[in-house]
């Protein structure tokens, strides 16, 4: 997804029966209906990325971010 493009999450996958990372995005807002959007890319390999929920930015990895799923907003 390019940067600043918004976004609306469909949901968080569980990778694991018992996921911790999931659910951790999910505490954190990564829930259905919120909308998302990249701000910026690490330097090497794109990782961290930089990614807002609201008003609220966080840092995650590729691995973890591969756990949102999410359709573009029209």
């Amino acid at each position: 997804m390019p940067p600043f493009t918004p976004a609306i999450i469909e949901h968080v996958e569980d990778v694991l029966t018992i996921d911790p990372i999931a659910k951790r995005l999910r505490e954190l807002g990564f829930v259905q209906g919120e909308e998302v959007s990249i701000v910026a890319r690490g330097p090497i390999s794109a990782d961290p990325l930089m990614i807002q929920v609201g008003f609220t930015r966080f840092a995650l990895r590729r691995a973890e971010a591969q756990r949102v799923h999410v359709h573009t907003a029209s």
